[in-house]
Order: C-alpha cells, then sequence, then structure tokens
C-alpha cells in the first residue's frame, strides 16, 4: 500500500466504488460507504478525505469529461472493481462543481459543431470498414481458395467489426496476417459447422469441445485450402454431434464445479 495520504490515480487522488458496500469511515465512523478513499489503508469517506465538495461526473461524454478536469482545480479518478475481468475499471471523475458547469456550457456552445465533426468521422471510418472487410475477404479466398464467397465475406464482416476485439481488429488481423485470418476462418468454421457451441451449452468444458470438434476444423480447413468447397454440416461434425448425449453428464458436472469455483474466488478489498 502507498504511503502517500491518499492513493494517487493518474493525475489526481483515487476514490473507489465499494463493490459491496460494508465499509464504514475510519475517523468519523460514517457508512456504509458507496465511495471511499483508503488512507495508510484503512477508508475514509469523502468529506474526511476532504472531498466531499466535488460531484462526480460518469464517464462516456469525452468533451465534457477533459473540460471539467482541465477546469477543476482538485479532481479525483473513481474506479470500481471488475470480479469478471480481475481488474480496477474507471468509472469517472469527482470534480469541482462550478467546474462541471462551466463544462456543460462549453459543450452546448459547441454541440453542433461537435456533432457534424462526429458525423464527418462516422463516415470516414465506415468507408475505412468497408475497405478493409472487402481486404480482408479477398485474403480469405487467396488463402482458402474453396471457401464459398458468401462465407468468405461472412467471416470478414464478423471479425472485423471495430471495437469488437475480434481477431480482425488486432494488430496483426489488420495487418493480414496469415495467422490471424486463418484464426478467424477456424472460429468462424467452429461455431458455424460443428457443434461446438452445443457442447458449451451442455456443460463441456471449452478445451474439452475444442478438442472433439477439432478435426472437423481441421477437414474443412484443409478442403478450403486445397480449394474443395465441403459440406462441413456433415461427415465428422455429425459424428461428433452424435457422442453429444454420452458426454453431457459429465459435462455438466465438470462445467458447473469449474464455474462454482470461480464464483469463490476472494474480491478485492474495497
Amino acid at each position: 500500500m502507498a504511503t502517500s495520504p491518499t492513493l494517487q490515480g493518474p493525475g489526481g487522488p483515487l476514490v473507489f466504488q465499494s463493490v459491496k458496500r460494508r465499509r464504514h469511515c475510519a475517523e468519523c465512523r460514517g457508512g456504509p460507504l458507496s465511495l471511499l478513499v483508503l488512507e495508510g489503508g484503512v477508508p475514509r469517506c469523502l468529506d474526511c478525505a476532504d472531498l466531499g465538495h466535488l460531484v462526480f461526473l460518469a464517464r462516456g461524454d469525452t468533451a465534457l469529461t477533459r473540460r471539467a478536469r482541465e477546469g477543476s482545480t482538485l479532481y479525483a479518478v473513481v474506479v470500481r472493481f471488475n470480479r469478471r475481468q480481475g481488474r480496477y475499471e474507471r468509472q469517472g471523475l469527482l470534480v469541482e462543481e462550478d467546474a462541471l458547469a462551466r463544462a456543460e456550457e462549453r459543450c452546448l456552445a459547441d454541440a453542433e459543431v461537435r456533432a457534424r465533426r462526429r458525423a464527418r468521422d462516422a463516415k470516414r471510418r465506415e468507408a475505412e470498414d468497408v475497405r478493409f472487410t472487402a481486404a480482408f475477404a479477398e485474403e480469405i479466398r487467396r488463402l482458402f481458395p474453396g471457401c464459398p464467397p458468401d462465407r468468405a465475406r461472412a467471416i470478414a464482416a464478423h471479425a472485423s467489426v471495430r471495437g469488437s476485439g475480434r481477431v480482425g481488429r488486432s494488430a496483426a488481423g489488420r495487418a493480414l496476417s496469415e495467422a490471424a485470418v486463418t484464426a478467424a476462418v477456424a472460429a468462424a468454421v467452429r461455431h458455424t459447422d460443428t457443434p461446438y457451441d452445443g457442447l458449451l451449452m451442455t456443460g463441456v468444458p471449452r478445451q474439452e469441445a475444442r478438442r472433439r470438434i477439432g478435426p472437423a476444423v481441421e477437414a474443412t480447413l484443409r478442403a478450403w485450402r486445397a480449394g474443395t468447397a465441403t459440406d462441413t454440416g456433415t461427415g465428422i461434425g455429425a459424428g461428433i454431434g452424435a457422442r453429444m448425449g454420452t458426454d453431457m453428464g459429465m459435462g455438466m458436472v465438470t462445467g458447473t464445479a469449474t464455474g462454482m469455483a470461480g464464483d469463490t474466488g476472494s474480491e478485492a478489498a474495497v
């Protein structure tokens, strides 16, 4: 734990949104606290931490946040612990009320200008996305000439959605590397042409489900690489589907146990 009076965030004090809301201020005993500051490892309310005069500004409006932060002599970064991701995530800022009012006035004054700029930027990004998706589909067809053109376009469109975090938006995907393109095609075959999703729904662990459908995926990729179209809904894929009933009981038990283990993990201090 830092020894400074108040833990510092990027440019200001760090304030925590309490997950359990069971904490009380170590100084005034007020609480339970929805927002708290850690000083010397113990919680304090905003008033006792000399931050009680600040108002909360939720994240979301970039221009308003930037202007309120710039106009506030003192501000604090508000974070909350995400148990699923195992990390703290920014929720907004605490800023001076006057600074927020001035920032709101500035944003209202040039709202139309910023709206037009956003519209232009959106059109530019849309055109860039169309070109990139077309290039991604062309690369799929080059590496997998047996992949039907409509499937190549669908895979490219899915993999290259802006902000999705999918392989097409990774650095390798934007560079159209063979590994990234192959990964996108394999993922599409896995989810569309095999019983993979059904196995997961019956409780089969992800790695085990992947092992079972692996031969079907590889068979389809080999055929497409060789320039041969294949009906991936039958053959190996159907054979795997026939085994789902046998594995359902054990898969559900294993999947449930795995989920319970994840839910019992320790939570962050705040």
